[in-house]
């Protein structure tokens, strides 16, 4: 593992339906770094949630306190593009438009957070550096990175390249991550917003290795 200081970070952050997980991947493979979609880990404790919700074990009006023990007692292991949970293949389930609608209120929950953003960081020391994803890399697990993105997109844009949401859960998913308490998105300090509306992933991504020279 290589000391932190020397390791490689591009933090990549943005809206829902931004591209993100697509320029991400392809930035990692330029670059040759792993990739963590810091994303998957809040799908997996929304998952986690849906299915004690389902079976019972906690209520359907999600308590803060209860999401927070779901995220404590979980376990979430990110593999070469699948996602376990307590050992669990679920890598499609988390992509179900009911995990989706979730997903923003359970990142919501400061102590989900400050669990997820421990992982996170703890994944990327293990990696020795990473192309990372999400809402706040830039902005709080990584303000010291290497390079910092902030990639969007129109809600339009955006909302056609979702096949489970319209313009208008776009919107809705936008005012929720960007109006919550703990860790909102925003374009962080130092970053470079990048629009990705009508363009390709490879010009967006060209735009990005550019950056690092």
């Amino acid at each position: 593992m290589r000391d932190e200081m020397t390791m490689r970070i591009v933090a990549i952050d943005g809206p829902v339906g931004s591209g993100k997980s697509t320029v991400a991947r392809a930035v990692a493979a330029r670059l040759g770094l792993d990739c963590l979609e810091t994303g998957a880990m809040y799908r997996a404790v929304a998952f986690a949630v849906l299915r004690r919700t389902t079976a019972g074990d906690i209520g359907p009006d999600l308590e803060p306190a209860d999401v927070a023990a779901v995220a404590r007692a979980v376990e979430i292991r990110l593999g070469q593009d699948r996602v376990l949970v307590d050992g669990e293949d679920v890598t499609d389930e988390i992509r179900t438009p009911g995990v989706g609608r979730m997903v923003s209120a359970v990142a919501a929950v400061p102590e989900v957070r400050t669990q997820l953003v421990a992982l996170q960081r703890e994944w990327v020391a293990a990696h020795g550096g990473a192309v990372v994803e999400g809402r706040d890399i830039g902005s709080v697990v990584f303000p010291d990175a290497d390079l910092k993105v902030f990639l969007t997109a129109s809600p339009e844009e955006r909302a056609r390249r979702r096949d489970d949401e319209d313009a208008d859960d776009v919107r809705r998913r936008d005012r929720l991550d960007s109006t919550r308490a703990v860790s909102p998105l925003v374009v962080a300090h130092g970053a470079v917003v990048i629009d990705s509306t009508g363009r390709s992933v490879d010009e967006v991504v060209d735009e990005i290795v550019g950056l690092l020279g």
